[in-house]
């Protein structure tokens, strides 16, 4: 065989792969946006036990094509306490089961119609108005590439047929060894197990693969797709790194489990599919084994489940020792972003739920800033007033994320409560910002004026700004909840604490004023401070009503900067 014909075989086989895995990924993207929030509910719903568990990940995974997605909802789940960890192994071995789809798809041959397929779509997706009709068409479009990849893939590789060191490497295939570890570096590589089957089918197709051969393959293909989980984890929580374990353990166990068994499960597969009995030798090969090959991944995923589902809590226990909570005082280490996965960028319906998620991580480290504030700007030195000065960092990180994914959010096919949602996201994660920036500026520049003034609260002035700063902790701990939890009641709380922030307010302004009379040094100077704290406590308490607001009714976010003066009179008196 020249070289130029291998060239050409070599292209034509790539060109086929990256339609294939392109096709894949349009389809992928279309079936997530026409399933919305249904996936999520469905999971929501059928989490009650393992075995419904298993039901939710196959029906999700098997609609959206795309287990890394399921993946990530169950980590979300397990990370609002929604799903324990054992729950969430069912819903794993479930995604498993969903996968085979696309190989029964692949199987068929059909891949004579695909430009008929690709036509249909693209009508379908250009010409009608209707989005949900744009969205089926963008479905079909990648379904017609997956086709079409799959033909471009036979039609390179029918040459091999006469070239003898093709067959020799085809036939050792048939050792399990050689063909699972062949199989799972090609998975690694290509970071997708529907690829691998693909390719499978494409050469049983040809007549080059035993079912032996095939099933060899397939497992193989069940190691290497552990990797692309095992990336997906890098710099993720610890409930995504034992998501990730899970899907590992359940998926190796299985292979070494059914390594020793290929001739059986060849033999099972070929009593329980048809098969074209007019045909005798390569013919008979060529017709049966794709969908034997496509059955055999189907019955090892489906046959793991039910061996490993009456062991979940042991696998819980396996991966939580293997994987082990932090210990007592021991820090997480601080991320730029946790929960907002990229993988779900192009889902809105799930991607707003990572935000909100998100959300709630830059409230807490507000209320952090809230929390430790008040005691350094009163009585503390100059190295706790940076302390409280660079917790801002964090909240500026936190919030530069979550404005970058809602702005790649913003460009997707968003519904109108969609469009509203996110909206309401960014203005609160604006006045969490915000508060983040007062306490940086405000407070803690007060505390240098103290230090430099060398002046000293008075221990009742203390007492009463403490009292006002307790009862702003507590409005922006209650606004970070509702908003993290969607808890209208809550946000309700918030917003009728106005009358007793302003009472506290009050009072304390009388006491400073009635302190102006006092026998101290440097009384007015300590004034000033003192009524600028109070401004300032205020001033936060404002903006931890209106993160509440967004929670109960539906306001545009403001510009994120907001001098005093463009505050209404009612406003500055909140």
């Amino acid at each position: 065989m020249s070289e130029l014909r291998i060239g050409a075989i070599a292209i034509g086989l790539i060109g086929g792969l990256a339609l294939f895995l392109y096709g894949m990924e349009k389809m992928t993207d279309a079936l997530k946006l026409i399933a919305g929030d249904r996936m999520k509910n469905l999971l929501a719903r059928l989490t009650t036990n393992r075995f419904t568990g298993v039901l939710a990940g196959a029906a999700i995974t098997a609609t959206i094509q795309s287990s890394s997605v399921t993946t990530v909802l169950v980590v979300g789940f397990i990370s609002a306490g929604l799903l324990s960890l054992s729950q969430s192994i069912g819903i794993i071995m479930g995604a498993s089961i969903g996968t085979t789809v696309t190989a029964q798809i692949i199987a068929f041959d059909v891949t004579k119609y695909s430009l008929v397929v690709v036509a249909l779509g693209f009508f379908m997706a250009f010409v009608p108005r209707s989005a949900r009709a744009k969205r089926w068409g963008a479905m079909l479009m990648g379904l017609g590439l997956i086709f079409f990849g799959m033909e471009l893939m036979k039609e390179s590789t029918s040459p091999l047929r006469s070239f003898e060191p093709f067959i020799q490497l085809m036939q050792n295939m048939s050792n399990p060894l050689v063909g699972v570890l062949v199989s799972a570096a090609f998975t690694a590589l290509v970071q997708s197990s529907s690829a691998t089957t693909g390719v499978i089918i494409v050469l049983a197709s040809q007549g080059f693969l035993s079912l032996e051969a095939g099933i060899a393959l397939v497992l193989g293909a069940n190691i290497g797709t552990c990797v692309t989980a095992l990336l997906a984890s890098i710099g993720k929580p610890r409930e995504a790194v034992r998501a990730a374990a899970v899907h590992v353990l359940f998926n190796t166990a299985g292979v070494l489990i059914w390594i020793g068994f290929v001739d059986q499960l060849a033999t099972f597969v070929r009593w329980v599919s048809p098969m074209a009995d007019e045909l005798t030798g390569v013919a008979a090969l060529k017709a049966d084994t794709p969908r034997q090959i496509a059955n055999a991944h189907t019955t090892f995923n489906v046959a793991n489940t039910v061996l490993f589902i009456g062991f979940t809590p042991v696998i819980a226990r396996v991966v939580q020792w293997l994987i082990p909570d932090r210990r007592l005082g021991e820090e997480e280490p601080s991320l730029d972003r946790r929960y907002l996965d990229d993988i779900l960028v192009h889902t809105p319906s799930l991607a707003l739920d990572l935000v909100r998620m998100e959300l709630a991580r830059i409230g807490a480290a507000a209320l952090r800033m809230v929390r430790d504030a008040i005691d350094p700007v009163l009585e503390g030195g100059e190295r706790e007033l940076q302390e409280l000065q660079q917790l801002d960092d964090e909240v500026d990180r936190l919030h530069g994320a979550l404005v970058t994914y809602l702005g790649r959010l913003s460009v997707e096919s968003l519904t109108e409560p969609q469009s509203h949602l996110l909206s309401r996201y960014l203005g609160a994660a604006n006045y969490f910002e915000n508060i983040g920036d007062m306490i940086e500026t405000n407070l803690v520049e007060a505390g240098r004026t103290r230090l430099e003034s060398d002046l000293e609260i008075s221990q009742s002035t203390r007492e009463i700004l403490r009292g006002l700063h307790e009862k702003v902790q507590w409005a922006v701990e209650r606004a970070t909840e509702a908003i993290a939890s969607e808890d209208a009641e809550l946000a309700r709380e918030v917003i009728e604490a106005k009358p007793e922030i302003n009472r506290l307010a009050a009072e304390a302004e009388a006491h400073l004023t009635g302190r102006l009379t006092a026998a101290a040094p440097h009384r007015l100077a300590a004034f000033r401070i003192e009524t600028e704290l109070v401004e300032a406590l205020k001033r936060i308490y404002y903006f931890a009503k209106r993160v509440a607001r967004l929670q109960v009714e539906e306001i545009a976010p403001y510009s994120r900067e907001l001098p005093l003066e463009s505050f209404t009179a009612e406003e500055r008196d909140d």
